[in-house]
């Protein structure tokens, strides 16, 4: 039988009972009818249980998750005022920079994708390789190690040092190329239902996860968007729509508003609250960043201005780029981290934001040094490593500037199932969203 991953209702609902804790809600009496009646937490990394549950603790799930009602629409940031400032000459470098550093930082954290943060720093210790500084390889690692941190297994085959040949797939390069595709086609006054007749046109429904796999099924049931972002979606303050958000922000070089409010239409068909904020931030961020006049200090506090100030989001991102500043250890920032967030999942956009922030600051926007921080932190290692690696590679400002340990094994080559991108060049994708970008 399949176990279908991110959709079954009895696995959402104990993902909807933490969501709603997380957004304020008391939820103790429908938990406390849910495990009275056989039902189990929600699977802790994985995206299903792995057994079948009887019809009818099915049934009481969907019930439940009915009950607990659909999540309200994430209201839109502040509207753009004023032209939109000149794109920078050198706009077409600072974007081949960031497509180079959104693959090699989403390859380095690839392999350990899923592992506990203990699980990454022995491994990395194992083979010689603490503080991160390269990427990882099995060569050196005892088996008792492996066996008890095993590799992501979609990854281990591609992108561990000794056999990395190219970028192969990954969501978070997906993404990427249909934000590129839905500007083609669309414009910038492009709409959330233009985002989602593009997914049916040309994203494979097992391309897509969390909320993302949760939104498809929505859409697939006749459900109108926004509300394919709250309905029986309980991971709408993932971390899915922050990693759609380059494109946004590569397009409006020193336009923060403008990435922001592009970014909120498209995250607006999958997340609400905190996943809307996060791919808001990090549009406004990599906006910032592709203007080339402003260190990672002020693109971070650009990317925090496009977000309410009060919100769970802010306040995280603000103390982690706080303890980054003030602490002299990456590891004990990230210790910190962990512990405050420990009831997050580890794919929850509001742990993960922070990390990337805190990433960029300790690192001070150095290139290598924003990767390795975000991948060694742990969580959702290589969304992270991509988010830090495009902001980074833009503040780099050209592919001369990225070391080539990072750049070299990638061979100009990205593989994917988006249709019509299969093999392309970074260099190539550099001048088609410029292209973008010149014609918004």
């Amino acid at each position: 039988m399949i176990r279908l991953t991110w959709v079954q209702p009895e696995d959402l609902i104990g993902h909807e009972l933490r969501q709603a804790e997380h957004e304020g809600r008391d939820v103790s009496s429908v938990r406390a009818r849910w495990l009275a009646a056989g039902g189990h937490p929600a699977p802790p990394r994985a995206g299903a249980s792995p057994t079948p549950v009887p019809p009818g603790l099915r049934a009481l799930a969907e019930q439940l998750l009915d009950e607990l009602g659909p999540a309200t629409p994430a209201q839109p940031p502040p509207a753009p005022r004023g032209p939109a400032p000149t794109a920078p000459a050198d706009l077409r470098d600072r974007l081949h920079a960031a497509w180079l550093g959104r693959a090699a930082g989403c390859l380095l954290g690839k392999p350990v994708e899923k592992l506990p943060l203990d699980g990454i720093r022995g491994i990395a210790r194992a083979t010689g390789n603490w503080p991160l500084t390269t990427w990882f390889t099995e060569r050196g690692l005892p088996p008792a190690l492996k066996a008890a941190y095993p590799w992501n297994k979609r990854s281990a085959a591609t992108s561990l040092a000794e056999n990395i040949d190219g970028m192969p797939e990954d969501d978070d390069l997906n993404y990427p190329l249909l934000g590129l595709v839905l500007l083609q086609r669309h414009g910038t006054s492009f709409t959330t239902e233009d985002v989602a007749r593009l997914w049916l046109d040309e994203l494979p429904a097992g391309r897509t996860f969390t909320a993302e796999r949760v939104a498809y099924r929505n859409l697939l049931h006749g459900i109108e968007p926004p509300h394919t972002a709250g309905h029986r979606n309980p991971f709408r303050e993932w971390i899915g729509a922050l990693i759609r958000a380059d494109v946004h922000g590569w397009t409006n070089p020193g336009a923060p508003a403008a990435a922001a409010a592009q970014a909120y239409r498209d995250a607006a068909l999958t997340h609400t609250g905190n996943g809307v904020h996060g791919a808001v931030f990090a549009a406004a961020t990599i906006a910032a960043a592709a203007a080339g006049n402003a260190d990672v200090h002020q693109c971070l506090r650009t990317g925090l201005a496009a977000v309410p100030p009060d919100s769970r989001l802010a306040r995280a991102v603000r103390e982690a780029i706080r303890l980054a500043l003030t602490t002299r250890r990456f590891d004990d920032v990230v210790d910190r981290l962990h512990a405050v967030h420990a009831a997050c999942h580890w794919v929850h956009v509001v742990p993960n934001a922070a990390l990337i922030a805190a990433a960029l600051t300790h690192a001070d926007g150095d290139f290598s040094g924003s990767i390795t921080r975000a991948v060694s932190g742990g969580w959702d290692t290589d969304s992270n490593g991509a988010t830090a690696g495009s902001i980074a590679g833009l503040l780099a400002g050209h592919p001369a500037a990225l070391p080539a340990c990072w750049t070299a094994p990638l061979k100009n080559r990205l593989a994917t199932s988006v249709c019509g991108f299969d093999g392309i060049g970074f260099d190539t994708l550099a001048e088609l969203t410029a292209r973008e970008a010149h014609r918004s």
